[in-house]
């Protein structure tokens, strides 16, 4: 005789559970992309460093690494400015590009630990 099994099934629950593990992963990701930008952020007092925060907004599923300086967009976008060794302009847009595979990986494995 086969063995009978009863599956339920709750999408919303699981629905739930996955879009705040995605908002989790999207936090991890950001912090993760804010610590290289810090190492990258063009330094003289090192004001617009301690302006560097990393933001999600969970409702639409969307992280941000920001720099709140009156200078940081400015810095960011002149690429004919000099900087001090290893620190440069792009320091944002640099490791989010670079970070892309590190940031799924974050991502996926807060969604991988809701699922289990």
């Amino acid at each position: 005789m086969a063995a009978r099994f009863t599956l339920r099934f709750n999408g919303a629950i699981a629905e739930r559970e996955i879009r705040a593990a995605g908002g989790r992963g999207l936090f991890k990701a950001a912090e993760h992309v804010l610590g290289v930008s810090n190492n990258r952020v063009p330094l003289d007092e090192g004001f617009l460093q301690s302006t560097g925060t990393a933001s999600v907004d969970e409702a639409a599923l969307q992280s941000a690494v920001s720099f709140d300086g009156p200078y940081s967009v400015i810095q960011h976008e002149r690429l004919d400015f000099r900087h001090a060794p290893g620190r440069t302009a792009k320091y944002v847009e640099g490791p989010l590009n670079e970070s892309a595979p590190i940031v799924a990986a974050l991502i996926a494995a807060e969604i991988r630990r809701a699922l289990r």
